[in-house]
């Protein structure tokens, strides 16, 4: 009768011995996927300021009066080269500028900004956009909207606030006849 009790006993100490087995592979393998979350987003930020030098110097040689094409005019320089390939670029916002100009990913928060009519959040966007809301597509995205706020096209209104400027909002409504100002006007600032 003993060995009847001492069975249940035994099988009991083995599950728990293999339920604190996989809690420390879970454990383990949250640690390594916060590792992994993290050195992905430091390449999405890295990746994303090295094109945005690139396209720096790739603009300075397609501007007028860039030293490129000033040295090229006077003849004291190489000939001016194409922008570099594969290269996103965000141009200065000036009057008469659509945002079709822009790169895809930009002119889709340029789009969302301007259909929000209020300032929102990099989250928001990401949504709307149709990406995941994960911390390193959230940076990846902040990091485009602060592009836009220094090329002219937003504006921060508040920390982690974007709306487009109102020349660019008005350019917009010009574009599409007053554009619906849908779903993320209504949701809440958050």
């Amino acid at each position: 009768m003993s060995s009847l009790l001492e069975e249940p006993v035994r099988r009991e100490a083995a599950a728990r011995r293999r339920i604190e087995e996989i809690r420390e592979q879970i454990a383990a393998l949250t640690s390594q996927m916060r590792d992994e979350q993290d050195r992905l987003s430091r390449l999405t930020i890295t990746r994303e300021t090295v094109e945005e030098i690139v396209g720096e110097a790739a603009q300075l040689l397609d501007e007028p009066n860039g030293r490129a094409k000033a040295a090229d005019a006077a003849g004291t320089g190489p000939p001016a080269q194409p922008p570099v390939p594969g290269v996103v670029t965000v141009p200065h916002w000036r009057p008469g500028m659509k945002a079709a100009v822009l790169p895809r990913a930009y002119r889709d928060a340029v789009e969302i900004m301007a259909d929000a009519g209020r300032a929102i959040r990099a989250g928001q966007i990401a949504v709307a956009m149709g990406m995941p809301d994960e911390a390193a597509k959230r940076e990846g995205l902040r990091s485009k909207l602060k592009r836009l706020v220094e090329r002219g096209w937003a504006k921060e209104q508040g920390p982690g606030l974007f709306t487009v400027t109102d020349p660019v909002a008005r350019e917009m409504a010009g574009q599409d006849g007053a554009a619906s100002r849908g779903a993320i006007a209504s949701s809440p600032v958050g």
